[in-house]
């Protein structure tokens, strides 16, 4: 078998741009993989209980990205003005071997006292030193999935089984590729997730953020969409 590429192990190669070993069809050869830096930086590739699931096309501009700036920009806001913890957009892996989870969600929210009672911690990236952090090892407090063509099914109904499963203590699901704007928050009870009905301007109330929050949107002067998260107590 030809290994032009240095690598003597067996893998699936994807259009010459992803190599992925056989490997990390177990949980712990993918876990492996991920920590061998050899994950391409332009796919988001998620492990969810034995499927290895790979995005590789590029996130829309204006019914993801944008999204993701202004919830991101808004909850950073929110932690940072109350002291709350830390968040991270794009790119943070989390990781719990409860629900054998390895994934990259959109936006996620990490309070303070959940890594002093040790809930979950950072991982450092060895090869580069103890403060460069690498993945989240435990459940988040708050994630954000923000609906694309490509992960509709994934954000909707496996990602939020295998959160639960986890503990993430409350999900956001958000859709903006249609007419109308989807903004729901999900609260977990047990071992499953229960919808947060909203009340007729909108608004949704956060367990966890102790507020109340709506998403909205308006044109703008190019014609694309401007995002705007707002909270209230």
């Amino acid at each position: 078998m030809d290994r032009t590429n240095g690598d003597p192990e067996p893998a699936v190669v994807v259009e010459d741009r992803l190599r992925i070993p056989r490997r990390v069809h177990t949980f712990a050869g993918f876990l492996a993989w991920v920590a061998s830096g050899r994950l391409p930086e332009r796919s988001r590739i998620d492990y969810l209980a034995g499927d290895v699931e790979i995005e590789m096309s590029a996130a829309e501009l204006h019914t993801h990205g944008a999204v993701q700036v202004a919830v991101a920009a808004r909850l950073h806001a929110l932690f940072s003005e109350r002291d709350l913890g830390e968040v991270f957009a794009g790119r943070a892996r989390f990781t719990s071997r409860v629900a054998e989870v390895s994934a990259e969600p959109d936006v996620v929210g990490i309070f303070w006292e959940s890594l002093e009672e040790g809930r979950l911690h950072y991982s450092a990236a060895e090869e580069k030193g103890p403060d460069r952090c690498a993945e989240i090892d435990g459940p988040p407090d708050l994630i954000v999935e923000i609906l694309s063509d490509g992960s509709a099914g994934k954000d909707t109904d496996r990602l939020p089984r295998l959160y639960a499963l986890a503990g993430v203590r409350e999900l956001w699901l958000i859709d903006a590729r249609g007419s109308h704007l989807r903004f729901e928050i999900h609260a977990l009870h047990g071992a499953a997730y229960i919808p947060v009905p909203p009340d007729a301007q909108g608004w949704s109330r956060s367990e966890q953020l102790g507020r109340s929050l709506r998403l909205s949107r308006r044109p703008t002067r190019a014609g694309t969409w401007r995002y705007l998260l707002e909270d209230r107590a």
